[in-house]
């Protein structure tokens, strides 16, 4: 495993790398630290805040284009700029039901599923975790 395939590729790929590594981490805690706490709601506008540059960042990273420049992995970055306001808007008028449910799916799906498919050879993240 080398980050030098991730350092040098073009911007915003290290900065939307890094930003998915940190959302990883804290919302791995998030999912395990209990809930309603202050270190929760601290945590969680961070975890927030970096979904939503992950998210925005996917737009200027189009090496697999499909239609246009881009792929169908931006769909998943537009239902994260919905939802991810949503799932923290739960929180605030206390529907903590939704509010889980959604933040779960957002961590599993546009985290982790999609941090899958990063993996496929000719990624950037293949040749970190996996070499040329």
């Amino acid at each position: 495993m080398s980050l030098g395939p991730l350092l040098s590729a073009p911007p915003p790929i290290p900065w939307h790398a890094f930003a998915a590594f940190a959302a990883l981490a804290i919302g791995g805690a998030q999912l395990a630290l209990p809930k309603g706490t202050a270190r929760h709601r601290v945590l969680g506008y961070a975890w927030v805040a970096l979904m939503l540059v992950i998210a925005i960042s996917s737009f200027w990273i189009q090496q697999i284009r499909l239609v246009g420049p881009f792929s169908p992995i931006h769909l998943l970055s537009i239902l994260v700029l919905v939802t991810v306001p949503l799932a923290a808007s739960y929180a605030h008028t206390h529907k903590v039901a939704a509010h889980r449910g959604a933040m779960i799916k957002l961590y599993l799906f546009a985290l982790v599923g999609a941090g899958i498919f990063t993996l496929l050879p000719g990624r950037v993240m293949h040749a970190v975790v996996f070499g040329q």
